[in-house]
């Protein structure tokens, strides 16, 4: 088996594939290895802009911090981004190579794999050890042809293969034992071990489980990782749960679209001690907040069409007759204008949509996707912010002379409405600079913020993670699957 390479595959999705990937490369990063990370096919609506220009999926970009490296697309060759129920926008090596629905991609699987393969040949010959994500789970039966994202990579690339299973959501012991059944004999044999994720409760009353499931299985537990809380680490694609947060000051308020992308965007509202953070979907009333945020959207008109269905657009206007206030980011901004234009069916059905026609601008969608890491400064406040920006519209109207944003390569981002209470902007991650974070927030009300560093936050909890692998993960059987035990010495 390839010795410096290691996959990490789930039972389920949101099993700790992710979480477990970050943990050991800061651990393999604290012990001076040169690490890097891979996911072969993500499927997310967060993405990232990489230092080389393209797009990868938020969690190979926060792995990628793990690692002390900046974003690459190398770190995921492939990325899913559903537009529909049945279709996806699909990205090769950060750039959009087709818009395919599920059979049309079953068939561009071949191509997919090339590039999945030429990815993981090129950082094999720069880094000591690659850690790999699977993608949901390895079991599923309809999709084992051709695949590209578990076992059908660590089979052609000959690498073993370590299991994580979520004991917090119930039947980690069927999960696992049925998972490794659904196998095929070579897949199983190439499973080197388990790792049972979210324990909370006394380990003695688990361990008769853990040793009649190595007995039955033949496969030993490698570690059973604590439930860790408070962890700032970004998710992969579902909405986060919400939080109680006694004494919050502002109320905010974010519609689930079912398109919704970058959700990431409010990682440092959830975590900001003086906010109460609301996500609301279909059919529930939008309760009454001092900030409504619209977040980015894949299929900008779809979801502009649901927010209409949902009566948003009434709850905005009487939020903003009561004085609150309104940010749109990315598709967001483009739905408080006055229409959103898609003559080429860039996300959907071609034809135009009525805005919200709160700002004076229309945006039409082209197949060029605009991908930039940014910097600048809030045009209302001067306060230092960094971002990117993913989209594939342009906007045009009298709205863009009040800019709510001025970028450092020297153009305009966005825009203002006159009155002050509406803001729009294409950079996302808006509010990750704490400058920038702390003037939205007096923007929106509340006068005297706490400061707070998101990138700090997740730095603290990559090396919570690594504690974590350090005190309840059989270190040693890590580093011989690596081949690393001579490298790695401390």
């Amino acid at each position: 088996m390839s010795a410096h390479v290691l996959m990490v595959q789930g039972c389920t999705s949101d099993a700790g594939k992710s979480t477990l990937v970050a943990a050991l490369c800061r651990w393999l990063h604290r012990r001076g290895v040169r690490v890097a990370p891979f996911k072969p096919q993500n499927m997310a609506l967060n993405s990232a802009v990489t230092e080389d220009g393209g797009e990868i999926g938020r969690a190979q970009a926060v792995q990628a911090q793990a690692c002390g490296l900046a974003p690459h697309t190398e770190f995921n060759p492939v990325l899913l981004k559903p537009n529909s129920d049945t279709g996806a926008q699909v990205i090769v090596h950060g750039r959009v190579a087709a818009n395919l629905d599920a059979r049309g991609y079953h068939d561009y699987k071949r191509i997919a794999r090339e590039a999945v393969l030429a990815s993981h040949a090129r950082l094999c010959e720069r880094f000591d050890a690659v850690i790999v994500e699977g993608a949901g789970s390895p079991a599923e039966i309809n999709l084992r042809a051709n695949d590209i994202a578990n076992m059908g990579y660590a089979e052609a690339v000959d690498c073993p293969v370590i299991l994580i299973a979520d004991i917090d959501r119930g039947g980690v012991f069927a999960h696992l034992v049925g998972t490794l059944a659904l196998l095929s004999e070579s897949e199983r044999a190439r499973v080197q071990g388990i790792v049972i994720n979210r324990f909370r409760g006394d380990i003695a009353l688990l361990e008769p489980g853990l040793e009649w499931l190595t007995r039955e299985t033949g496969k030993p537990v490698l570690g059973v990782l604590p439930y860790l809380h408070g962890l700032h680490i970004e998710a992969e694609d579902a909405v986060p749960m919400p939080r109680e947060t006694p004494g919050a000051q502002l109320r905010v308020v974010v519609p689930v679209l079912p398109r919704i992308s970058n959700h990431t965007d409010f990682d440092a509202l959830r975590a900001h001690p003086q906010v109460d953070l609301r996500f609301v979907g279909a059919g529930q009333t939008p309760p009454p907040c001092d900030l409504i945020v619209l977040p980015g959207s894949k299929s900008t008109r779809a979801d502009l069409a649901w927010l209409r269905a949902n009566g948003w657009a009434d709850a905005i206007a009487r939020h903003l007759r009561y004085g609150g206030k309104v940010l749109g980011i990315c598709g967001g901004l483009q739905m408080l204008g006055r229409a959103v234009h898609d003559p080429h069916g860039i996300e959907g059905d071609a034809g135009s949509s009525e805005g919200l026609g709160w700002l004076e601008l229309e945006t039409t969608l082209a197949s060029h996707k605009h991908l930039r890491n940014v910097t600048g400064r809030l045009a209302f406040d001067n306060a230092a912010l960094r971002g990117y920006e993913i989209h594939c519209g342009t906007s045009e109207g009298p709205a863009l002379s009040r800019p709510a944003c001025t970028l450092d390569e020297g153009r305009a981002d966005g825009a203002m409405s006159e009155d002050g209470s509406i803001i729009g902007t294409y950079v996302h991650g808006v509010f990750d600079h704490p400058d920038a974070l702390a003037a939205l927030l007096r923007w929106a009300g509340l006068h005297e913020a706490q400061r707070l560093d998101i990138h700090a936050l997740r730095e603290a909890s990559l090396e919570r993670l690594a504690d974590a692998i350090e005190a309840h993960l059989d270190t040693d059987a890590v580093l011989r699957l690596l081949g690393q035990e001579a490298a790695c010495e401390p």
